[in-house]
């Protein structure tokens, strides 16, 4: 596997704010995707950053605990390690521009473990007769895009959509997890893929992302966008939230665009700094994970943003080392990102103002770097 002729051979000086970042937070979200890959490997992306490269690297990263200072336990170390084992290549857009970061979170909202007359918006676990689907057991005519469709008897045909979901396709299964209050909350949860659960019984519970019905995502801003009710430029959570109230007999109609439904699993919520377990298989750090293509990327690569109009995570401009430990169907092409802001409102109003220009840079093993002296 060679890498990307896309790739511009950087040294870490050529990266903006390198030096003045906190390298061992970055560390820290990289050392659990260092233990994790001892259970399973991640899959090489299609850009040639080959995970077989990283394997005396995530070594040495499990070395690292609080009751072993070798080899470093500060930022300065921190930053030494990047700059030991890996080679910086900056990654243009598919338009050979810059890249675009958007942001996600998990909201926090309550819930009921039963239907009641407030909470009455159930969250789904899968259903049996979901299955995975690929190019081997694809049935002729079925679109090619669908990585799920429904077993009915010897035959696989397209999942029921959103909407036919939510006017009762599943009604009567027992999938139900728990009950919400809002339709709109709902959604969200849906699109982020994860929430925390404070439910009415007092228990403290999480949901995440287990599977979907497969159809394609259409996302509400988009839609209200093209149907002129707010400016494309003007596309926020927060202003796609603030028209839903004020439109509450057209929420059905605009959300329902988006045929893809999310089902869910129950998970523990282990630590509270963290956020959920997502596709790298484990838990997303606030500031520091981010969301790439999986087909382009592999799991576990350090990612250096550069957005320096992005001032919403600590009022100055967004230059951060982050790992790539989470994907999205949104999130496609080299150079385009969902940064992880943490749980809860406050996390959620810093995930809904995100969309902005940035440079990628990825740190490459530098096995893979042939000749590099950086």
């Amino acid at each position: 596997m060679s890498l990307s002729p896309l790739f511009v051979g950087k040294s870490f000086a050529d990266l903006p704010g390198w030096n003045d970042d906190d390298h061992l937070a970055a560390f820290a979200a990289f050392r659990r995707s260092a233990f994790h890959v001892l259970t399973k490997p991640y899959r090489s992306g299609a850009l040639g950053i080959d995970f077989g490269a990283f394997a005396d690297i995530y070594a040495e990263a499990r070395t690292v605990s609080p009751a072993n200072r070798s080899p470093f336990l500060d930022r300065k170390e921190a930053r030494a390690f990047f700059e030991r084992h890996f080679s910086p290549v900056h990654i243009p857009a598919e338009n050979g521009g810059v890249g675009l970061v958007t942001g996600f979170y998990e909201p926090v909202v309550e819930a009921s473990p039963v239907r009641t007359e407030r909470f009455s918006v159930p969250l789904l676990s899968r259903p049996a007769d979901l299955v995975d689907i690929d190019d081997g057991n694809r049935p002729p005519g079925l679109d090619p895009y669908l990585a799920f469709a429904r077993q009915t008897g010897d035959r696989l045909v397209e999942y029921p959509d959103r909407g036919e979901i939510e006017r009762g396709a599943l009604t009567g299964k027992g999938l139900e997890i728990a009950w919400l209050a809002d339709k709109v909350d709902a959604f969200f949860i849906h699109v982020q893929g994860a929430a925390r659960l404070n439910m009415t019984d007092g228990r403290l519970s999480r949901v995440t992302y287990a599977a979907k019905s497969g159809q394609r995502f259409t996302g509400p801003g988009k839609v209200l966008s093209e149907l002129g009710e707010i400016p494309l430029a003007q596309v926020t959570m927060q202003s796609i939230r603030a028209w839903f109230k004020a439109n509450p007999d057209r929420v059905d109609e605009i959300l329902r665009r988006n045929r893809s439904y999310i089902f869910f699993r129950e998970a523990d919520v282990e630590d509270r700094s963290l956020g959920p377990i997502a596709a790298a298989k484990v838990p997303l750090t606030p500031g520091r994970s981010i969301a790439v293509d999986r087909l382009l990327h592999t799991f576990g690569t350090p990612f250096y943003i550069d957005a320096p109009t992005l001032t919403a995570f600590d009022a100055k401009p967004f230059r951060r080392l982050m790992i790539a430990q989470d994907t999205g169907s949104a999130i496609t092409g080299p150079a385009r990102g969902d940064l992880f802001a943490g749980s809860g409102d406050a996390a959620g109003a810093i995930a809904g103002v995100v969309r902005n220009a940035a440079d990628f840079y990825a740190l490459v093993p530098r096995a893979l770097v042939s000749g590099s002296n950086r």
